[in-house]
């Protein structure tokens, strides 16, 4: 029996999902990781292409077991969830270095992506399920590099490496996890990875500054570790099953229409 864990924008649409089997990807087991928490189970697809010293660093945070019962020390119902520090508050960090800031990357038509939206001088769309936006990709043929400045975008279940203030390359373990959009955020973070099941798991966390009792990752990994992986498919974006999920959205919210307001679909297969 197939156990499903689908992210939809439900209150938009007006039929079900009507997906051919075609239609679904296999997500790369090297590049999921997986959360367990007292309120559930977490699954984040990363994004390497995006931020590739990020990625590099959860996933050897969590296979050297630094994650394992570490607090979500800071929830914000709205905003964001964090966690990811050896001490369990805002700043702390591993003996590893601090990260440089991945905030921007360079598009090029050969990496898959698919662009849902074009507001005036940028594109709008998703790499696997990270939503992204970039410079108009028309430009492409004009840069030297045959590629365009974009950067991913701060939707409800999109995955950051937290820092400080200053200085910009201070990111090192912690990370967090958006609760609701926050656009604005773009440029000053480096995101690298999106919620894709779960979702659910991180709007339940108990809240706080930190939370008075305050829910941990009892246990993370990488979906290729696991003795016993689930199968993860990941809608694709360019199939015509999210086409017409995206044209529903998009005629709902009219002139609103926002990136965020779309989620990838997801199935978790046991």
């Amino acid at each position: 029996m197939i156990r499903t864990a689908l992210l939809l924008t439900a209150a938009f649409l007006a039929s079900p999902l009507q997906a051919a089997e075609s239609d679904w990807r296999t997500a790369d087991p090297q590049n999921v990781l997986v959360i367990d928490t007292e309120k559930g189970r977490i699954y984040v697809e990363l994004h390497p292409e995006m931020a590739p010293q990020a990625v590099e660093r959860v996933k050897l945070l969590a296979r050297r077991g630094t994650y394992d019962g570490l607090l979500f020390h800071r929830v914000i119902p709205g905003f964001v969830a964090q966690t990811g520090n050896p001490n369990n508050h805002d700043s702390g960090k591993t003996e590893l270095p601090n990260l440089n800031p991945e905030f921007r990357f360079r598009l090029n038509a050969a990496m898959p992506h698919t662009v849902v939206a074009r507001p005036a001088g940028l594109n709008e769309g998703f790499m696997g399920a990270l939503p992204y936006v970039s410079v108009d990709e028309t430009r492409m043929s004009a840069n030297p590099d045959q590629a365009v400045r974009a950067w991913a975008t701060h939707c409800t279940g999109t995955m950051g490496m937290g820092r400080d203030d200053a200085p910009v390359d201070s990111a090192n373990s912690e990370i967090y996890f958006m609760l609701a959009p926050t656009q604005r955020l773009d440029h000053e973070y480096t995101l690298f990875g999106q919620v894709i099941a779960g979702g659910e798991v991180l709007q339940s966390l108990a809240a706080g500054e930190p939370p008075a009792h305050p829910d941990s990752m009892i246990h993370v990994q990488v979906l290729a570790d696991m003795a016993r992986a689930p199968r993860i498919e990941i809608l694709k974006t360019d199939s015509a099953a999210f086409k017409s999920l995206a044209d529903q959205v998009r005629a709902a919210k009219g002139a609103d229409f926002s990136i965020c307001d779309l989620t990838v679909p997801t199935r978790v297969i046991p």
